[in-house]
Parts: structure tokens; C-alpha cells; sequence
């Protein structure tokens, strides 16, 4: 069973243009085409902490929403959301707080394909290597402690530059961390903040960096994808 992720750290839909344009985001989302997409900062920070992508146009696509939000019209924790392609089962979604200085959470979504489980956390650590570390601890322990050994895929903005350093040393062993290329900034990348981590169950078979003339002016980043298999 081979299964494609994708992580995009949208901006609050704002791009190098500074404009705000919703429909650009979700044409950028088209191009990649993947199963579950993890995105970055699709809510705004004040007030009702809105979606910046409207539920309406959503529902238009071949995702649906993991219902994870707290607030009435947002479609995340903290700016995180999970979108999975209709004819994915979603069991559960669920909001995580995470250790802060700044507001950061993540979202948590546990899924049945084509018979078989497996949980996927999308997220945005923080700027500090001290709290990314207390994070990424965070996040481990709260899969550590679920009764079930899902396949588990962790993936968003970490806010890390370095490849295998710093708190990318938190993943043991028993996870893997895929780093695309170089995303950040979208224009002329030069940082691997997005990363994709899967735990043992999965085989990584390809990964890709999505800069075509739309993304590139879409958001400050650039999507990140990853088709991973889960052998029988």
C-alpha cells in the first residue's frame, strides 16, 4: 500500500505578492495531489482564529477536513490541519498541545486505508532549538504511550536547518527522517525546514520538493511530499 504526504506551510495564504489569495493556496494543493496534507498556519492567529482557506471551496476538493478545531471557524489547532482524500476513513482527529513560549500545537489524525490503520500528526515547532527539542519529546511520548503500534507518520514546518541536528536527534532510531530538499524561501530555497518522519512500518519510495511558477509565489514555502509504503 503505497500512500502520498505532502506538507505546506501555506502563510495564512499570503504570498510574495503579499496578497491573500485562498484559491491559489488549493491550486497549489491540485498540483501536488496527495492523500493526507499537513498544513502549516491555515488558521489565522487572532480573534475567532479563522480558516484563511474557506470551508466552502473545500468542500469543492478531493479532501475532506479532520476535525480537530476548537473554535467554530477554524479548520486546526494552532494553525496545523490535516486534509485526507475522500475515501480515506478518518477514525479520530485530535488537537495536541505542545510544550510553548509561543502558541504551538498539532493535529492528530488516526486513519483507515484500504483496511489497514496508521496515524498521521502534522505540526509547527517552535523558533527555539531548546523548546523544538521539549516538542518533538512531546510528541514522541504522546505515540509512546497510545496502546496501538500505528504506523505513524509526523510531519510539518520544524523549524530546524540543519538535516541531523540539533532536536532532529530527538527521532531514535526507529523513525526516519525524510528531508525533501530545500524549501524555505520559496523563491530561492536554502533552508530543509519541512520534513517528513515515519516511523519503522514504512518504506520511503519517493520524495520530492513541489516548486513550479505557482508555488513559488503562493506561500514563503514551499510544499514537500513523500509516497511511503506500508508492506503487507
Amino acid at each position: 500500500m503505497q500512500i502520498t504526504f505532502a506538507s505546506y506551510n501555506i502563510h495564512k495564504a499570503v504570498g510574495l505578492d503579499r496578497k491573500r489569495d485562498p484559491e491559489r493556496i488549493l491550486s497549489v494543493l491540485h498540483e501536488i495531489d496527495a492523500d493526507i496534507v499537513a498544513l502549516q498556519e491555515a488558521d489565522r492567529r487572532i480573534g475567532e482564529r479563522a480558516s484563511v482557506l474557506p470551508r466552502a471551496e473545500l468542500d469543492d476538493t478531493h479532501w475532506r477536513v479532520v476535525e480537530v478545531a476548537r473554535r467554530p471557524r477554524s479548520i486546526g489547532w494552532h494553525g496545523n490541519a490535516l486534509l485526507v482524500r475522500r475515501g480515506i476513513d478518518i477514525v479520530h482527529g485530535e488537537a495536541l498541545d505542545l510544550p510553548i513560549i509561543e502558541p504551538r500545537g498539532a493535529a492528530c489524525g488516526e486513519f483507515v486505508v484500504e483496511g489497514r490503520s496508521l496515524r498521521v500528526i502534522g505540526t509547527h515547532l517552535d523558533l527555539s532549538g531548546l523548546r523544538r527539542r521539549d516538542q518533538i519529546r512531546s510528541l514522541l511520548k504522546f505515540c509512546g504511550k497510545c496502546r496501538r503500534d500505528l504506523p505513524t507518520v509526523i510531519m510539518g514546518d520544524f523549524n530546524q536547518w540543519g538535516r541531523q541536528t540539533g532536536a532532529m536527534r530527538e527521532f531514535a532510531a526507529d523513525w526516519q527522517v525524510i528531508t525533501p530538499g530545500r524549501s524555505y524561501p520559496s523563491r530561492q530555497p536554502v533552508a530543509t525546514l519541512d520534513r517528513i518522519v515515519a516511523s519503522r512500518h514504512w518504506n520511503c519510495i519517493a520524495t520530492d520538493v513541489h516548486h513550479t511558477a505557482l508555488s513559488a509565489v503562493a506561500s514563503d514555502h514551499l510544499p514537500i511530499k513523500a509516497t511511503l509504503e506500508l508492506p503487507k
